[in-house]
């Protein structure tokens, strides 16, 4: 069993606090692929998922052309090669057919503090001096139209598996009560998985409301009916629980989740999805709009291959994010050919911020009395992993390391 550091680097942490970029409308002219490419892939990101951009070759004088015959949208973006004498004269023919509630936001060539100042002294929004990240084109937009004073969002983290059965709805309830116990910070655990829920098993818990009245009265959900909906685990820790029913049948529309996810991160600091193995629209959209994804492992070859293709696939669809992070459970199980650590996730390029250490009965004597493992056998060394992984997925600083070297002999690894 061990945790590793799995901590972000400056460009991934500058936007793990900006909140989603509301339904509004983008288009941007552009003289030059190097600005062109910023904002392109700046529409790509999880955040502007609601928004739409759309990109244009050409200056200040196309857009004016553009405009003349069709309404301006929220934000324009417009670069300029112009010196700053010109780019005052060639803004007049903007301002002519630019409706008034729409903003502005130049990109020029020219670092001149005295542009600067008479650019937002005439209502320009800001100015941008190529060449230019998509992190500063995500920034200004998020300055533009995300209140200052909105309230910050919790961090959803989803929890899936590379296969059926590899523990992955384990894992998500017990670091979610770790991070409930070693942070005192309220965590709601969301069970996606509405036909074959196990978190209000696992739990104890058996209320007579839970996730699917949220989903199926997503046009009315807010902070009360949210409340009412969840069972209290612990002081800190509460459950959107499935119903585990087949009663119904559960086809979910690719935004069916969205709304619940969103209210359920405006009142908890710490939101854990416990997302099913299967692959369609709706689990797409959950994991790509995620804070942070945890991709649970068995170290087997038809793993390797499922978290293969689920490494790649998310990356692509997160592209201004961090990769998944890698939990290898169930290690060393007896008789059973494994593919060591190092080599299962070198194809990845990934390191496992875990590794779980196969051990049914104790797992199981847990799970059978509806309890978490720090309950049920609080020394056991996979609380200590657990606790651990805590820690990296919250930022709380650096995950302890192990000094003692027999550490993982005495769980049969080596």
């Amino acid at each position: 069993m061990q945790a590793l550091d799995g901590s972000a680097g400056p460009a991934e942490e500058l936007f793990s606090t900006v909140r989603p970029i509301p339904r509004i409308s983008v288009q941007a002219f552009c003289e030059s692929e190097g600005v062109a490419e910023p904002i392109e892939r700046c529409g790509q990101d999880r955040r502007m998922a609601k928004a739409h951009l759309r990109v244009h070759m050409g200056g200040i004088r196309a857009a004016a052309e553009h405009y003349a015959s069709a309404p301006t949208p929220n934000l324009v973006l417009i670069e300029t090669r112009s010196p700053p004498s010109e780019v005052l004269a060639e803004l007049e023919l903007l301002a002519d057919v630019c409706d008034p509630g729409t903003k502005v936001v130049v990109v020029g060539h020219h670092n001149d503090v005295s542009l600067y100042r008479e650019l937002t002294r005439r209502g320009i929004s800001e100015y941008l001096v190529a060449p230019i990240a998509f992190s500063d084109v995500l920034d200004v937009i998020a300055a533009l139209f995300v209140a200052p004073d909105a309230e910050p969002l919790g961090r959803v983290v989803a929890f899936v598996g590379a296969k059926g059965g590899v523990g992955s709805s384990t894992i998500a309830h017990n670091i979610s009560w770790s991070i409930s116990k070693l942070f005192s910070s309220d965590v709601v655990i969301a069970d996606l998985d509405l036909p074959f829920g196990t978190a209000n098993i696992n739990f104890d818990q058996d209320p007579a409301q839970g996730i699917a009245e949220a989903v199926f009265s997503a046009d009315r959900i807010d902070d009360v009916f949210l409340d009412r909906l969840l069972a209290k685990c612990a002081e800190h820790l509460s459950l959107l629980a499935a119903p585990s029913m087949l009663d119904r049948t559960y086809d979910f529309e690719a935004e069916a989740f969205s709304a619940l996810i969103e209210t359920a991160q405006r009142g908890a600091p710490f939101v854990a999805l416990d997302v099913p193995h299967v692959w369609n629209d709706w689990t797409r959209i959950v994991l790509s709009r995620a804070d942070d994804i945890v991709l649970t492992a068995t170290p087997d070859l038809a793993n390797l291959r499922n978290a293969k293709n689920l490494v790649d696939t998310l990356k692509r669809l997160r592209p201004n994010d961090r990769p998944p992070r890698l939990i290898l459970n169930q290690v060393h199980m007896p008789r059973r050919p494994e593919i060591p650590p190092q080599e299962f996730s070198e194809p990845l390029g990934l390191e496992p911020i875990g590794l779980i250490p196969f051990d049914p009965q104790v797992f199981g004597n847990a799970a059978n009395s509806g309890r978490m493992l720090a309950e049920t056998d609080p020394k056991h060394p996979s609380v200590e992993a657990f606790h651990q992984i805590a820690h990296v997925l919250t930022g709380r600083g650096e995950p302890k390391k192990h000094k003692k070297a027999g550490l993982l002999q005495r769980l049969g690894m080596r």
